[in-house]
């Protein structure tokens, strides 16, 4: 099964109107890049990644398509190798070449699993699960975690969800820089959490921070939030030094969530020896793909520690995320983002997936499950670009 050609869709002209997905939406949409991977054998295998479009669409035409035109699609291992050692050799693996790397990675596993008439979790030995627990990400909806946190919670115990993502405390940091947390700073963004708490003890919250803190400020945040016991702490530091991280966590009872940021099993090895991390969060659509995550996943699962996908791109990266979660044996909890898995996903996938009872359910059918909907392929906004061997 030989890679014929490398195709891009990107949607950045794309007009939903009528559906009523515009403004911060639409936006969303138009930072994914889709690529597709055309075979001798008719079957195309569906990618993607975020949010970069121009620069990755560039960078899979001219670095990643003379890497892998002419190769055969199951060449999984093979591919990744060299498409990563190519791009090593001329002064390191950035931001770009991985994500283009991953997207083409995806597309090879919705092509394996297409040829062999299942679907990718099957490919990875099997469901250890039967459907996944999620939290939402409270980037859409009807409430505000600022404003209406109690409400928002309700909103989501309805609906069966019993854990969610909220970041309270960004704000003050883009005030003062990071540099500087008060106690009613400390007060503040504490407040929707404990209004939470007090409500429904039931919900489990965890807190992002975005990187946006000092260490100094990280560890008072730390301690002001342990009356409150939310799920994790994420990304209380900006990836970089990981000594100052270790000391962070240390300085902690509560679980300390690292990241999305990191890219290869090499960075995440460095991670698990580094820092006593409690949960490991990576994005297979910067990691390297489904085959770095799963590696990922494996050495956290060494380690004795849980992952958790980060899970805020398009339909393809939840399908994607669906089948890593389904097969790992580690997985802690799935996040979601309901507005956009019931919502815009829709617009632009043939299948959209499926949540019962506050759970996220596995996909049918062969690779990932789904395919790029006719109306996004055939609209005059797509920005479709080929290259062929």
């Amino acid at each position: 099964m030989r890679i014929t050609a490398v195709e891009t869709v990107a949607l950045s002209e794309m007009e939903f109107e009528e559906t009523g997905w515009v403004g911060e939406i639409a936006e969303d949409y138009r930072r994914l890049l889709f690529v597709r991977l055309h075979t001798d054998e008719g079957l195309v295998g569906l990618g993607e990644t975020y949010p970069r479009p121009a620069v990755d669409a560039e960078t899979v035409h001219e670095h990643v398509a003379p890497e892998i035109l002419g190769r055969d699609a199951r060449e999984i291992e093979g591919i990744w190798r060299d498409v990563y050692r190519h791009a090593n050799y001329w002064g390191g693996f950035g931001g770009s070449e991985m994500r283009a790397l991953s997207a083409v990675d995806v597309a090879l596993w919705d092509l394996a699993g297409k040829r062999a008439g299942l679907p990718i979790y099957e490919l990875f030995g099997g469901p250890a699960r039967e459907s996944l627990r999620t939290y939402n990400t409270c980037y859409e909806g009807e409430f505000s975690f600022m404003d209406e946190p109690v409400e928002l919670a309700e909103s989501l115990l309805s609906e069966g969800i019993e854990a969610m993502k909220i970041w309270p405390y960004d704000d003050i940091a883009y005030e003062n820089g990071g540099n500087y947390v008060s106690p009613s700073d400390l007060e503040a963004g504490a407040g929707p959490l404990r209004a939470i708490r007090e409500a429904h003890p039931e919900m489990d919250v965890a807190m992002e921070f975005h990187g946006l803190w000092n260490a100094q400020c990280a560890k008072r945040i730390a301690r002001h939030l342990e009356q409150y016991d939310p799920m994790w702490l994420e990304e209380l530091l900006e990836i970089g030094s990981l000594e100052a991280y270790a000391e962070v966590a240390r300085s902690t009872s509560l679980p300390v969530n690292v990241s999305e940021r990191l890219m290869t099993k090499y960075d995440y090895e460095e991670l698990l020896s580094t820092v006593p991390v409690d949960v490991v969060m990576l994005d297979l659509e910067w990691v390297g793909g489904l085959t770095e995550a799963r590696k990922v996943a494996s050495m956290a699962e060494a380690a004795q520690v849980p992952i958790a996908p980060h899970n805020c791109g398009g339909p393809v990266l939840h399908f994607a995320n669906l089948h890593l979660g389904a097969a790992v044996p580690n997985l802690m909890i799935m996040e979601s983002v309901r507005g956009r898995y019931n919502g815009w996903h829709r617009d632009l996938v043939t299948t959209p997936a499926g949540a019962e009872d506050g759970r996220l359910l596995l996909p049918e059918g062969p690779g990932l499950g789904t395919e790029l909907s006719e109306a996004v392929l055939e609209s005059e906004g797509a920005e479709r670009r080929r290259t062929e061997a």
